[in-house]
């Protein structure tokens, strides 16, 4: 039974936990849960019966093995956490619910990547690393989603897309097959993507359209 915790101890953080105990449920002594890491709430705080570890500074400190699960929406802030843990002593397990729905067919996915309830990935596709898909997501086929993407509630993502690094999708949003969106882009709640996105702009709407560029 490996060690692990949870960075985020946020609505999502509570929710990755749920994660862990239905992956124990399935299959017994699988991990055990230890707490919580979060830089914004107190050490030692109780959340849903588990303290908060510390921040940052106390992972790298950790000397024993540890399964961390990094639970941040934000990709530009998960990212930076990520560069600010050089502990080695950390590895970072892809975390998925028992009631997904994975094809065998050629799907490769990447380390510290988060797939929660409901969530459908079809086949030929290559997820990268500390990629989040939240409840009842659809994935379609030869779709290649680079690292760091995070996806919310009930995005359905067309056959053929190629969403680059970094990249936020708002819940609700539909991406229309043979597209790419560029990284940093946030696309928001409810938006179809029927057109390609270029990098680091936000768009919304139906049609989605950039209404600015971020910097």
């Amino acid at each position: 039974m490996k060690d692990i915790a949870i960075f985020g101890a946020g609505g999502f953080g509570r929710e990755v936990k749920t994660i862990i105990d239905a992956i124990n449920k399935k299959k017994p002594n699988t991990y055990n849960f230890i707490g919580f890491y979060d830089d914004g709430i107190d050490k030692g705080t109780i959340i849903n019966n588990f303290p908060v570890l510390g921040g940052i500074k106390e992972l790298n400190q950790v000397e024993e093995g540890l399964a961390l699960i990094v639970s941040i929406g934000d990709p530009k802030i998960k990212k930076k956490i990520l560069d600010n843990i050089i502990n080695s002593n950390i590895v970072y397990p892809t975390i998925i619910h028992p009631n997904v729905s994975i094809s065998n067919d050629d799907v490769l996915i990447g380390s510290g990547t988060i797939i929660c309830e409901g969530t459908i990935i079809t086949c030929n596709i290559k997820i990268g690393d500390f990629v989040i898909f939240n409840l009842m997501c659809t994935v379609g086929h030869d779709t290649v989603i680079e690292d760091y993407c995070a996806f919310m509630p009930s995005v359905n993502i067309s056959g053929e897309v190629h969403i680059q690094k970094s990249v936020y999708i708002g819940t609700g949003a539909k991406i229309i097959n043979l597209l790419k969106i560029g990284e940093n882009t946030i696309v928001g709640a409810g938006a179809v993507v029927s057109k390609t996105l270029p990098a680091n702009c936000t768009a919304v709407g139906i049609p989605a359209k950039p209404i600015k560029f971020n910097e």
